[in-house]
């Protein structure tokens, strides 16, 4: 039987949503194991000036307990 968990982080980036969700990924996968899937569940930008300055999402990640 295998039984899974769900934790929820958040992850910014300067540069695009793609970044902020890779980043995000990349911290998750130092200290969580078995990451098997992720849900954008949410995004949204930073506005400075008029200007987009951080991109940022809210991550749902699943990972297999051991």
């Amino acid at each position: 039987m295998t039984i899974a968990r769900v934790t929820e982080i958040t992850a910014a980036s300067t540069k695009s949503f793609e970044d902020a969700i890779n980043a995000g990924l990349g911290k998750a996968n130092e200290t969580l194991e078995n990451i098997e899937g992720a849900w954008v569940k949410d995004m949204k930008v930073r506005v400075t000036d008029g200007r987009v300055s951080e991109y940022r999402v809210n991550l749902k990640l699943t990972f297999v307990l051991r």
